[in-house]
Parts: structure tokens; sequence; C-alpha cells
């Protein structure tokens, strides 16, 4: 395990490559920006969404993936109100079991910002039987989640026959998933290559569903893509002022409700993320025990770049928070699975990672690495 010299992305994150010199590819995207020509790629933004004319009697120029937080909120109003198009919002709903009133909150805030949504709600039963089998496969419930998730939006694109998807940020430039850069930094079609994507549906079809049944989860072909022109576009990639931070001030001033629980709970030290539901925190835990990161490295990694805090304060909240955890979260998390939390555990201490972590007789988990040094 080796970190960037610049910032504290280890090189486990799934798919990243660092450069010869040490350096993680969100960095150095990051140095490259500060010679960005931002009014040049406004002009390119104005140029490609002229490209993509309403067809005759359509109502909606293109379609936005959201779920009424920070990022979805901003690129709503940035499309409507600066750029004069009207998008479609299409949102992914999760069961009444997993959803927070925070989250139907957001979207009907959305909704009172004048946007129409659409829902896609997968059948609760199948969804739930999923995640309890990605668990148990994969000690990760969110594989099949993230696959709809993701699925849902071109879906609904070629159903309601709107050629352009907008999507937020480039997981290849501004995380470093190097499988999903496109043609140009905005091209987001090779976004199936992502890590949960690109596991596919066999494992579904093992636990009993007919094919049929998982039409929620089917992401679209290529040459689906082909045949109905589908672009997705990542419109950060515009944004010069693209960040977690930004898009949450610019959004909480538009009337999101963010996180009241604390980062010691959640690894969320701005409270502005996976404001929908409570499950998410549990999978970033899991995550931080098989690759060695959790949320506050993702945003200190962000901070750190935007020169808000140093490389050793950052060293500093990634060994306190980043394996946050809440124990009510936890037992709800579990109780949604039918599990016992000793099950949860077990399943955890089997999946961790022991290049990276060390698993004591009386289960605990604990660092081999030193975090921003690596081992």
């Amino acid at each position: 395990m080796k970190y960037c010299k610049r910032c504290l992305q280890p090189d486990t994150r799934p798919n990243t490559v660092f450069s010869a010199d040490g350096i993680c590819p969100a960095c150095n995207y990051f140095e490259a920006l500060q010679h960005v020509d931002w009014q040049e790629r406004f002009e390119i933004l104005q140029d490609l969404l002229s490209k993509y004319p309403k067809k005759k009697g359509q109502y909606h120029d293109c379609i936005i993936g959201v779920s009424g937080g920070k990022d979805s909120t901003r690129q709503a109003l940035f499309l409507r109100d600066k750029m004069g198009i009207n998008p479609l919002l299409v949102c992914l709903s999760y069961p009444p079991e997993q959803v927070t009133e925070r989250g139907v909150d957001n979207l009907s805030n959305l909704i009172n910002l004048g946007f129409d949504v659409v829902i896609s709600a997968p059948a609760p039963g199948t969804w739930r039987i999923l995640k309890q089998e990605g668990f148990r496969k994969f000690t990760n419930s969110f594989r099949s989640t993230e696959m709809a998730l993701f699925s849902s939006v071109p879906q609904i694109a070629i159903k309601y026959g709107i050629k352009l998807i907008l999507w937020g940020e480039n997981p290849g430039l501004q995380l470093g998933d190097m499988k999903t850069l496109g043609r140009t930094g905005f091209d987001g079609n090779s976004l199936r290559y992502m890590n949960t994507l690109s596991s596919g549906l066999d494992w579904m079809l093992e636990c009993g569903f007919a094919k049929a049944e998982l039409v929620s989860y089917v992401y679209p072909r290529t040459e689906e893509f082909e045949k109905h022109d589908l672009q997705i576009v990542y419109l950060g990639w515009f944004l010069g002022d693209w960040s977690l931070v930004n898009n949450a001030t610019y959004s909480c001033g538009n009337g999101i409700e963010i996180r009241a629980d604390g980062v010691e709970k959640t690894g969320d030290l701005y409270g502005v993320t996976a404001l929908d539901e409570d499950f998410t925190p549990i999978n970033q835990l899991i995550k931080y025990y098989k690759f060695g990161f959790g949320r506050v490295t993702d945003y200190i990694n962000e901070e750190i770049r935007l020169g808000r805090i140093s490389r050793c304060e950052g060293i500093e909240l990634v060994e306190k928070y980043d394996d946050a955890r809440d124990e009510k979260y936890i037992k709800d998390y579990c109780d949604y699975l039918a599990i016992s939390v000793d099950d949860f555990w077990g399943k955890v201490r089997v999946a961790t990672n022991t290049n990276l972590f060390v698993v004591k007789a009386n289960g605990s988990i604990h660092r081999k690495f030193v975090v921003g040094v690596g081992l």
C-alpha cells in the first residue's frame, strides 16, 4: 500500500494507477485544472447542449439523475437557471425501510423548486433479497443498489426518447477510477466500466430471480446506447468550482437539509453526503476494512487539493474518523438484512484485507499501515 505524495489517496482504490513520481490521478487532474480556460469550457458546454435539441413535442431537454442532495440540486439549478434548459430529474427511490425522512424532504425540495421528477422504485422485496445476498456473497449489500441507481437513468432516457444525460463528477478524473474514462473529459459513456456496474447480473440470477424480475438492475448495453444515440456528459468537467463543499454550500442555500449526527458516527466531516439513507456509512466502514480508506479520506483529499487543510492535518482526521461507526445504524442495517450484529461483524472480519489489517483473537481490527505512509 502506497499513498499519493500530495494527498491521502492510497493505491488500493480500485482501478487507480499512480504516476511514476507517485502522484494519484485526481491530484494530477487538479493540477491540470489550474491552467484551464473556463470560459472556453463554458462555450464547449453551450455548443454541446445545442447539439441535442428537443424533438417536436418534447418538453425536456435532458435528464439528470438525482437524489435531492448537494450535487443533484446544484446541477439542476445550474442547467435551468444558468444554461436555460429544462431537465427531467430521475430519482431511484429507496424502499420505505431504508429511505430517511431527510431524503424525502430533500427530493420534495427539488419539486418545490419547480422541477419535474420521475421516481423509479424497484420492487422492495426483490431489493431486500438482493441486498441480503450481496452482503452474503460479497460483504457488499450495495452492489445491487448501485446497479439499479446507475441503470435507472439511461433506462428512463430511452423510454422518454431523451438523448442527453447530465452526470455530476467524472469518477476517472476526480476520483481515480481510470476504467471510466471516455473519449473526452466530459464523455461519460464509459461509466458502464466502473467497478460495480461491470460485475454483471449472474450472481443475481443465481439467487433464483428470472431476468425479467431484474429489469431495474440492467444497465443498457453499448448497442442500446448507440441505437438511441444516448450520450452521458459529466457536468462537473465544465465547472471550475465543482467540489463537495462548494456544491453543498450552494445547495444548502437552496433548501436542502443536511445531517446532524456527527462525523464520529458517519465519517462525514460536513454532514452533506448520502442524505437520503443511513446504510451508506456502514458500507463506507466495510470499504475501509477492504481497501484501507473510508469516507473521511475522500473528503480530506479534496480539502488538501483545495489548500484548505495541510496533509498533516488530514492525516490526523483520517486516523481519527476513517473507521467511524454508529451502533444504532449498524443494528438497523442488520435488522434490514435479517442478520445479527455478531453475524455482521463475523462477515466483516472475514472480508477484512489482512494485508492492511490484523484481526485480533478478540475480534478487534487494527491497522498495519501508517496513514500517509502506507506499508
